[in-house]
């Protein structure tokens, strides 16, 4: 990724999608920690019965939105939510990878490049549809969600989880920019440097990626507005819900002193440490302080939806 094709994207969000995950896709898995095992299983299966239930499985043939590497619907199908499915991401980087990974799993699964706005498929095609932290990027999200509704066969649904909230993400960036602002600097030390810190041209790099973070990053939203756009789209039943308040203040320091570091430094025992302190406060989060934190300061919101 050059300086002139960062300068490129910021008109142009879509090419900023194509240029950042295209540039991602080769160590996202292990930047985020993506697996396709028991842990990974439980979170994408938790998180769609947590805003649409455990009831209609398995769908027979579901279709994922800005798929990114597979996590989603590859864990969603390893927990019996859907038979087949087809993967779709803008960028050919991150399709090529769930291609990889999909094969890997044994998977009744295909993946191809597609534009959310105008998807390559018949009407009626799918009986589900779902997405993970894949709106905030989609120039037009009404649009988006009337192609949605135009592949799901009636009575199907969609389900989109992770999306940020205004006052999440607000929190979540500043705790991110200081965090990398004092990783950066400290590793540099020289007791610490050789260890921890990111060669010079892949912290070039890293920079160049994080500038392009303000482009591909469209929207926050409210719920009831998320609620109200997607019934304007033609959904019926429609319900949203938000997760991880303490949880995101703890995750994205710890995402972005990750990325802020010499890859592979860190070890499976931080690896541990950050998936059971993010466990720990999602609990917390769920049974504790959604019962009386106003659901519009948590970081996360999940929508769901029918096709009439």
């Amino acid at each position: 990724m050059t300086d002139d094709q960062v300068a490129a994207a910021w008109d142009d969000p879509k090419l900023a999608n194509v240029l950042y995950h295209d540039w991602e896709a080769a160590t996202y898995d292990d930047k985020w920690h993506i697996s396709y095992d028991e842990r990974c299983i439980d979170y994408a299966r938790d998180r769609f019965t947590h805003v649409a239930g455990g009831d209609g499985w398995p769908y027979d043939r579901a279709l994922e939105l800005g798929s990114g590497t597979g996590f989603f619907l590859l864990n969603l199908m390893q927990a019996g939510v859907a038979r087949s499915g087809v993967l779709t991401d803008i960028s050919s980087g991150m399709v090529e990878v769930a291609a990889r990974n999909g094969r890997a799993l044994g998977l009744d699964v295909t993946a191809e490049v597609a534009d959310a706005e105008s998807l390559p498929f018949a009407d009626a095609s799918f009986d589900l549809v779902v997405g993970h932290a894949v709106l905030h990027h989609i120039p037009d999200v009404e649009r988006a969600l009337r192609e949605v509704l135009r592949v799901l066969q009636p009575g199907g649904r969609f389900v989109f989880a992770g999306e940020p909230t205004r006052h999440g993400d607000y929190v979540a960036r500043r705790l991110s920019r200081l965090t990398w602002w004092t990783a950066t600097r400290v590793t540099q030390w020289a007791p610490l440097r050789e260890r921890w810190a990111k060669a010079p041209a892949a912290l070039a790099e890293s920079s160049r990626a994080a500038a392009l973070e303000a482009v591909v990053d469209l929207h926050t939203f409210d719920p009831d507005r998320l609620a109200a756009t997607c019934m304007r789209a033609g959904a019926i039943d429609v319900r949203t819900v938000t997760e991880e308040l303490t949880a995101s203040w703890f995750g994205w320091p710890v995402r972005t002193f990750e990325a802020a570091v010499k890859p592979g430094a860190l070890g499976w025992g931080w690896a541990m440490f950050a998936y059971r302190g993010w466990m720990t406060l999602t609990a917390l989060d769920e049974r504790y302080l959604s019962r009386v934190v106003p659901d519009e300061l948590f970081y996360n919101v999940c929508v769901t939806g029918v096709k009439a």
